[in-house]
């Protein structure tokens, strides 16, 4: 009986556990058909997507790069294809011995390798950077031949700008670089991400920088299979990139080129605009510097010359050097007086030679002027005459006169950077300055606002904008650089719409009266000798501001102070003077009196764009060395005068 009741039992513990191995085999079933229909059903199209990503490779196509125009036609930037050298740093092993190997095979130089290292400063690891560019056929087959050699080195075909005419306008078309980590996060947060894979440089200045989405285009994609090793094996499909759109500027090349070899190495800033729509004619700012240095990334000698320089040739000084105005500011005060009936133009003030106010002399003409009415102020640029209408309107209403004009404010012009600069207030010093004696306006102070000095201080940008507003009879527009952009694809071109202008409310009569005050200052003013013999009529002013404070009794000694101490050379005109189409404002930096170095640059300007004529080489040689005054020799047409390209 008890082996009988243990076989039973034997036999119960087998049932037990072929039942419990059943039931967990059951399980293990259940769970992968479960496993099978949730990968097979639920998540068929995501794998599937994988699966076919491993297969595949998605490549981006980057776009050819939009051309810019001047208004002629002239191309200012264009694009050219060449062969670079790259290293992916992740996948060369160690890059001082991949690129001392390198070296013996195709050329690199220090220069090379100091902007390939500051590119991986800027750079990730595994991105593929240029260690040379523009590889001769020669080098290239040099170095394809010994290609095994040489992990995570490749030879790629790359596009790159191209500033054909070297370091004209630089500032005002600026230039493209490799694109930075800011960028890279900027461009990740936007909806252009999808963009921008494959592209490696952006616009970095002027209107590269400005009309970056027209000129990148749109980046086209090739599906291409691949083998297990990732290799290309053959193309799927493909979607073409659509290459930027041009853009056509309102600047005539010819007329920035010539204004600039007016300069020749003086500092300084010149601003032309159509009074007519505000379109600019030629931005000029001096010194400049090549484009070109910065496509493939600056070498360090080059960065430093430009960094480092006291003539910073990087600045803008169209857009972002501000200075006082001098007395181009005063037939801004006129036309002030009269709009507000604060002083009729016929009201005689003695110009004694002096103004004193507070305590304190200002100084005026050497033995005055006598009396003077607005017209002989504007004309022979009474000091007294405009210390006095300034203590008359005060600070505050002369502040809000000039904000509609663009003073002190910000243009709304096309380029990026453009800067306020000071148009000064009670208000405004109060939220300047910390210290509690330094908030409060003070009398004395509004005195030399009258005649541009002071806290005053605007960019050349802002003062030819507010010329060409007065002397259109007062409608604002807003300056402009880029007037049209063309389809790549289609050829279409589409004139970039603007504002409509701003009518600021001058009546004609007030307009007439400064108008033909400045009319008066170059045919028997301070600009007589300059525009002597002209064809046309025009108007200008001149100035002469102050670069640093000099103690209220010192004299002004020019060959006592240094070279960046001494007084700027400022002009505004206009021209010509019974319907302007050009209003400029200029200044040349530390060179004195505007009649002999900022003035004689304005005719040549208005000798060209109202009567084609382009100065003689001995006539450009004179006023670059501000010896000159009415054009001497025989000028040239200027259509027969070729844009030389450097």
């Amino acid at each position: 009986m008890t082996e009988l009741r243990n076989v039973d039992a034997d036999a119960a513990r087998f049932r037990t556990r072929v039942l419990v191995i059943g039931a967990v085999v059951f399980l293990a079933f259940c769970l992968i058909v479960a496993r099978l229909l949730f990968l097979q059903v639920v998540r068929h199209e995501d794998l599937a997507a994988q699966a076919e990503s491993n297969r595949t490779a998605i490549v981006p196509i980057v776009p050819n790069r939009g051309l810019i125009l001047d208004r002629n036609g002239v191309v200012l930037a264009t694009n050219y294809s060449a062969y670079t050298l790259e290293i992916t740093p992740a996948r060369a092993g160690v890059l001082d011995d991949t690129i001392n190997a390198l070296s013996k095979v195709v050329e690199i130089q220090t220069r090379d390798r100091r902007r390939f290292k500051r590119l991986m400063e800027e750079s990730r690891n595994f991105e593929s950077l240029p260690i040379r560019t523009r590889l001769t056929d020669e080098e290239v087959a040099r170095f394809a031949a010994q290609r095994y050699r040489f992990p995570g080195v490749d030879i790629k075909a790359r596009l790159f700008r191209n500033y054909p005419l070297g370091d004209v306008a630089s500032h005002a078309i600026g230039y493209i670089g490799r694109i930075n980590q800011a960028e890279k996060s900027r461009i990740q947060d936007s909806e252009d991400e999808a963009n921008y894979r494959g592209t490696e440089h952006i616009g970095k200045l002027g209107i590269e920088q400005s009309y970056e989405a027209a000129l990148h285009g749109t980046t086209g994609v090739e599906q291409m299979e691949t083998s297990a090793g990732g290799r290309a094996v053959r193309k799927l499909s493909s979607r073409a990139a659509t290459p930027g759109d041009s853009v056509m500027l309102s600047i005539d090349i010819k007329l920035q080129k010539l204004v600039e070899d007016l300069y020749g190495t003086r500092r300084g800033a010149l601003v032309a605009i159509d009074p007519r729509n505000g379109e600019i004619l030629a931005l000029v700012s001096m010194p400049k510097f090549d484009p070109n240095l910065f496509v493939e990334g600056i070498d360090v000698e080059n960065w430093a010359a430009l960094n480092e320089s006291i003539d910073k040739p990087l600045l803008n000084r169209a857009l972002r050097g501000t200075y006082p105005p001098g007395s181009t500011y005063k037939p801004f005060m006129a036309l002030a007086a009269l709009q507000l009936g604060k002083r009729s133009a016929s009201l005689v003030v003695n110009d004694p030679g002096s103004y004193t106010f507070g305590g304190h002399t200002f100084r005026s003409h050497e033995g005055g002027l006598g009396g003077v009415d607005m017209h002989r102020a504007i004309q022979f640029s009474s000091n007294t005459y405009f210390y006095s209408l300034a203590v008359e309107m005060g600070v505050d209403t002369i502040h809000d006169f000039m904000k509609p004009l663009s003073f002190g404010q910000a243009t709304g012009v096309d380029l990026n950077g453009e800067v306020r600069g000071t148009l000064p207030s009670t208000e405004w010093k109060r939220n300047a300055y910390k210290r509690a004696d330094m908030k409060r306006w003070f009398p004395g102070e509004t005195v030399s606002l009258g005649i541009g000095q002071g806290y005053n201080n605007f960019t050349m940008l802002q003062l030819a904008s507010a010329q060409a507003t007065m002397v259109n009879g007062g409608t604002r527009y807003r300056p402009h650089m880029a007037k049209a952009v063309k389809n790549s694809v289609t050829g279409a071109i589409t004139e970039i719409p603007q504002p409509p202008g701003e009518n600021l409310g001058y009546l004609p009569r007030n307009v007439e009266i400064v108008r033909n005050a400045m009319v008066a200052v170059n045919k028997g003013g301070t600009g007589t000798r300059v525009f002597a013999g002209a064809p046309y009529t025009s108007g200008g002013k001149t100035g002469t501001a102050q670069a640093v404070s000099l103690g209220q009794n010192v004299r002004y000694n020019a060959k006592a102070l240094e070279e960046h101490q001494r007084d700027h050379s400022l002009f505004t005109a206009f021209a010509p003077a019974e319907a302007p189409t050009i209003a400029l404002a200029l200044i040349v930096e530390n060179a004195g009196f505007g009649a002999a170095h900022a003035a004689p640059i304005a005719r040549r300007v208005f000798d060209y764009w109202l009567m084609g004529e382009y100065p003689s080489e001995a006539d450009i040689a004179a006023v670059q060395k501000g010896q000159a005054s009415a054009p001497i020799g025989k000028p040239r047409a200027a259509a027969d005068v070729p844009l030389l390209v450097p």
